[in-house]
C-alpha cells in the first residue's frame, strides 16, 4: 500500500512538471484556425459597433477614446494570465521577466507595429462616414492582405505554400475592384434617390423635408414638418435610443431614411466628395498592411538585431508593448481632436467627454473586441504562419451583414449592386478559405 501510495504521488508530480514546464503557446493547424475564426468574428464585429454609435450622433474622439480604454485593458489580461502559464525559463521566458530583459530592437518593431494599427483604425472611423462600413472595410481589408500578406510570407521563410497562398490574396485583390464598384453602384441609387424625393413635393413633406435636410447641412437647426402642415419643430436633439428601441422613422433604404442617418449623425458628409473618404480608407489600409510584420518582426526576430543569447519575445509580451503604443497614440491624437476636430466633427471638450455616458458601453465592448481579436490572430499567426492568419482580414464578411442587419446599408438598391454585393462576398469566401488552407507549421 505505501509503495502505491508513493507511484501514485510520484506520477502526481512529474504529471505537473510536465503540465507547467512550457509557456503555453497555440501550436498545431487546428488550434491556430479555431483562434483565426474567432479573430474574424470579433474583428469584423467591433467596426459595426462604432459604427452605430457614429451614426446616433456620438461624437467619434468619445468613442474612440473609450475603445481604446478598453481595448488595452484585454492586452493587459491577456499578458497577466496566459502569458504567466508555465514556469519561468531561459528559453521561454514569461511575460515580467520579459520586461526588463535586453530586448528593445523587438519591443521597438511591436511598438512601431501598434503606431501603424492605431493610425489605421483611426483613420478608417473617419471613413466609415463617408463611403459607409461595407466598403471601408472591403478597401482596407484588401489592401493589408495584398502587401502584408506578401510580406509575411518572404519574413517567415516561405512556411506557408505559396501555390496555394497567392491564389488568396488574388481574390483579395479582386475584392478590392468589387468593393469600389459596388460603392460607386451604392452611391449613384442613393443619389437618385435623394433627386427624386427631392422633386417629389405634391403634398410638402418631400419638398420640405428635403428642404430642411439642406439647410441643416449649411449649418442651420433642423426642422421638420409634418403631413398636415403644423408648426415646425426642432429635431436637433435626436433621441439616442431610437435605433436601440427600433423606432426607425423611415423605412431602410428610403431617401427619408439617409436623410434621417445623416440628420442624426455626429459628421456631416452629404455634398462632401467621396473621393476624401476614399483616399482616407486607402491611407488606413497602407497603415494597416505594415503592423502584421512589424509584429511578426518583433517575435522571431528574423533580421537578427537580438543579442546573442536574449530570447525573442513571446506574443503575449509583444501584443502588450504593441497595445500600450497603439492606445498612447490614439489618446493623444482624439484628446488633441476633441478641441481641435477634423472633417467636420464637432468641438468638445474633456468634461463633456467624461460626461457622455451615451453609448459608452458599446465603445468599450467594441474595445475588448478589437482586444482580443487581435490577439487571437497574432497566436494563430505565431503558429502556422502570419501569412494565413491575414485570412481574418476577411472582416467585411461580418461587418457587411451587420452593415446591411443594423444600417440598411444597400437596401432597396439596384440590381446591379446587389450583383457586385454577391460577387464581393464570394470573393471573400474564398480567400478566407484559400488562405487557411495554406496554414503551415512554425518550426
Amino acid at each position: 500500500m505505501d509503495q502505491d501510495c508513493w507511484s501514485i504521488s510520484k506520477f502526481i508530480e512529474v504529471s505537473a512538471e510536465r503540465v507547467f514546464l512550457k509557456m503555453y503557446l497555440v501550436e498545431s493547424k487546428a488550434g491556430a484556425i479555431v483562434c483565426m475564426l474567432f479573430s474574424l468574428l470579433f474583428l469584423g464585429t467591433w467596426p459595426a459597433l462604432l459604427t452605430l454609435l457614429e451614426r446616433r450622433g456620438r461624437l467619434p474622439q468619445h468613442t474612440y477614446l473609450d475603445y481604446t480604454i478598453t481595448n488595452l485593458v484585454a492586452a493587459t489580461l491577456i499578458a497577466f494570465t496566459v502569458g504567466e502559464i508555465g514556469t519561468n525559463s531561459m528559453k521561454q521566458p514569461n511575460f515580467l521577466t520579459q520586461l526588463s530583459q535586453d530586448n528593445w530592437p523587438s519591443v521597438l518593431f511591436a511598438i512601431a507595429g501598434g503606431v501603424v494599427l492605431s493610425l489605421g483604425n483611426l483613420s478608417t472611423q473617419y471613413a466609415w462616414a463617408f463611403v459607409g462600413l461595407s466598403v471601408t472595410e472591403v478597401i482596407t481589408a484588401s489592401i493589408t492582405v495584398v502587401i502584408g500578406t506578401t510580406l509575411n510570407y518572404y519574413l517567415d521563410d516561405k512556411i506557408n505554400k505559396a501555390e496555394i497562398l497567392f491564389p488568396g490574396v488574388g481574390c483579395f485583390l479582386i475584392a478590392v475592384c468589387l468593393g469600389s464598384a459596388v460603392h460607386a453602384s451604392n452611391a449613384a441609387d442613393n443619389k437618385e434617390k435623394l433627386e427624386y424625393f427631392s422633386n417629389d413635393s405634391n403634398n410638402g413633406v418631400g419638398y420640405g423635408t428635403y428642404c430642411n435636410f439642406e439647410f441643416s447641412r449649411r449649418g442651420g437647426k433642423t426642422l421638420t414638418k409634418d403631413v398636415t402642415g403644423s408648426k415646425p419643430t426642432n429635431t436637433n436633439k435626436v433621441d439616442m435610443n431610437d435605433l436601440e428601441n427600433g423606432e426607425e422613422k423611415a423605412k431602410a433604404g428610403t431617401a427619408l431614411f439617409l436623410i434621417e442617418v445623416e440628420n442624426r449623425r455626429a459628421m456631416k458628409v452629404f455634398g462632401k466628395s467621396t473621393y476624401i473618404g476614399l483616399a482616407i480608407t486607402f491611407f488606413g489600409g497602407a497603415c494597416l498592411s505594415l503592423f502584421s510584420p512589424a509584429f511578426n518582426l518583433s517575435t522571431n526576430d528574423q533580421w537578427h538585431t537580438l543579442k546573442d543569447g536574449v530570447p525573442h519575445l513571446s506574443v503575449y509580451a509583444a501584443f502588450f508593448y504593441f497595445s500600450v503604443s497603439s492606445s498612447l497614440l490614439a489618446m493623444i491624437l482624439n484628446f488633441t481632436f476633441l478641441y481641435r476636430p477634423v472633417l467636420n466633427a464637432p468641438k468638445s471638450s474633456l468634461m463633456c467627454y467624461v460626461n457622455d455616458w451615451d453609448g459608452r458601453g458599446w465603445a468599450f465592448l467594441a474595445g475588448l473586441l478589437s482586444g482580443f481579436g487581435n490577439g487571437l490572430q497574432f497566436m494563430g499567426g505565431q503558429a502556422a504562419g502570419y501569412a494565413a492568419a491575414d485570412a481574418v482580414q476577411a472582416l467585411p464578411l461580418v461587418s457587411t451583414f451587420w452593415g446591411v442587419l443594423l444600417f440598411g446599408e444597400y437596401r432597396r438598391s439596384s440590381g446591379r449592386t446587389y450583383t457586385l454585393l454577391a460577387g464581393m462576398l464570394i470573393m471573400f469566401i474564398a480567400a478566407v478559405a484559400i488562405l487557411m488552407a495554406s496554414a503551415g507549421k512554425r518550426k
